[in-house]
C-alpha cells in the first residue's frame, strides 16, 4: 500500500513540473520569445496543454474572470499540495502503523 501512495506522490509531483512547464510556456509565447510555428514548439505546447485542460478546464469554470488573468494553475498547485498534504501527514502514517 505504501508503494502505491508513494506512486500517487511521484505522479502529482510530475504533474506540478508539467503545470509549471505550461505556465512558462505561456508567458514565452505570449512575449514572443517562442514561436507556436516552430514545429517543436508547437508539439510540446499540445502536449502540455492536453495533460493540462482536463484539470485547469473545470477549475476555469468556476474562477470568476480577473480580466484576462488565469489563476487557475495557482488552484491546481494548491489542490496538489493539499492532496500531498493529506497524504503524507494523514494516509501514510496510518498505512505505516496498520503494517499494510
Amino acid at each position: 500500500m505504501r508503494a502505491v501512495l508513494d506512486i500517487i506522490l511521484i505522479l502529482l509531483q510530475l504533474y506540478w513540473w508539467v503545470l509549471l512547464i505550461m505556465i512558462v510556456m505561456s508567458w514565452l509565447i505570449s512575449f514572443n520569445v517562442i514561436n507556436t510555428r516552430n514545429q517543436v514548439v508547437a508539439t510540446v505546447w499540445q502536449v502540455i496543454n492536453q495533460l493540462t485542460e482536463p484539470v485547469l478546464r473545470p477549475i476555469r469554470r468556476f474562477m470568476p474572470n480577473f480580466s484576462g488573468l488565469d489563476l487557475s494553475p495557482l488552484i491546481a498547485f494548491l489542490l496538489i499540495f493539499f492532496i500531498q498534504s493529506i497524504i503524507g501527514y494523514y494516509i501514510y502514517p496510518a498505512v505505516a502503523r496498520a503494517g499494510i
